[in-house]
């Protein structure tokens, strides 16, 4: 196979002639001409640019997982802070609710260990096979301790309810007053028109003067019953008042110091305050006074009478 081209001008006579094997020969050299000008076999490099711009998306890649990470780890703190003090409260709720149950129990009498609440619960039985443990998230865990708080809230409101009741029965029991107000002393003014100490004329004195030598002599509650006065008042100076029902109240007046406040439930025996010298006294005594809807009366009948 050949290929001849002839050309002839006026002044130019030209002939190409090509045959197979000059063709190849041809396209033989533009190959290597080819390879040694594009060099395949040399390293071309990386693009700057190209690679800049996958380093940055990675970085915001990284960036973005690495604030996923710390806010699922804020959370988490969050969610363990709050289960820490739910159960710091549960803790709190089972200390009350264990002394009222220690309080409600030495009312009721029960000394047979059954509600004994010093010691742990005796447990025991045969070992089994674990099982596996129900699954939760930390949102159905929150809403299970928020639902308990709720129920050891109304059952510590029931035993308060039911501790105010016994003991309120307690209260009637010993609301009979009986005895001496001071746990050491004597009787030093009795009830009734006397000489006043300050004016030196006859004045009628509405309750019993107790006095003692000894120190810190304890004022305590001749019967059970609710504080209703506790400080300061004219002519007593620190007062302390108890009202024990049935239009009954008590009244223990110039104490150094007292020890109970207005709302207190006290029972007889109790110590309210200590013997002072404060208000209208000429010396460290007890002004005491019986009231019987709202009047004084002779409180000798009450000191001298057996508290059984």
């Amino acid at each position: 196979m050949s290929l001849s081209v002839f050309y002839k001008g006026s002044k130019i006579r030209f002939s190409f002639r090509l045959t197979r094997r000059r063709l190849f020969s041809y396209l033989g050299l533009v190959a290597l001409l080819s390879i040694a000008y594009f060099k395949p076999w040399s390293y071309q490099g990386v693009d700057p640019a190209l690679a800049q711009t996958k380093i940055s998306e990675e970085q915001k890649n990284l960036a973005l997982q690495s604030k996923a990470v710390a806010e699922l780890y804020n959370e988490t703190e969050k969610r363990l802070g709050a289960m820490t003090v739910y159960l710091g409260e549960l803790r709190a709720h089972m200390r009350r609710l264990d002394a009222l149950g220690e309080r409600l129990a030495d009312k009721a009498n029960l000394s047979n260990g059954e509600f004994s609440f010093n010691s742990e619960i005796p447990l025991g039985g045969p070992e089994t096979e674990a099982v596996a443990l129900p699954k939760s998230t930390s949102t159905e865990v929150l809403s299970d301790i928020e639902q308990m708080l709720s129920k050891i809230a109304d059952k510590q409101k029931q035993l308060s309810l039911l501790e105010s009741v016994m003991m309120n029965h307690n209260v009637n029991n010993e609301s009979f007053i009986a005895g001496s107000p001071i746990t050491s002393g004597w009787l030093s003014s009795q009830y009734g028109v006397r000489k006043d100490p300050f004016s030196g004329k006859p004045a009628m004195h509405k309750g019993l003067d107790f006095a003692s030598y000894d120190e810190e002599v304890k004022v305590v509650a001749t019967g059970a019953g609710v504080v209703t006065w506790a400080g300061e008042r004219w002519g007593y100076g620190n007062l302390v008042e108890i009202d024990h029902g049935g239009g009954l109240k008590t009244r223990y007046g110039h104490n150094e110091k007292i020890n109970v406040q207005v709302g207190d439930v006290v029972t007889r025996g109790q110590v309210i305050a200590e013997m002072g010298n404060t208000g209208r006294s000429t010396g460290p005594h007890v002004h005491y006074e019986v009231l019987r809807n709202g009047k004084q009366i002779d409180p000798n009948r009450f000191v001298y009478r057996s508290a059984e």
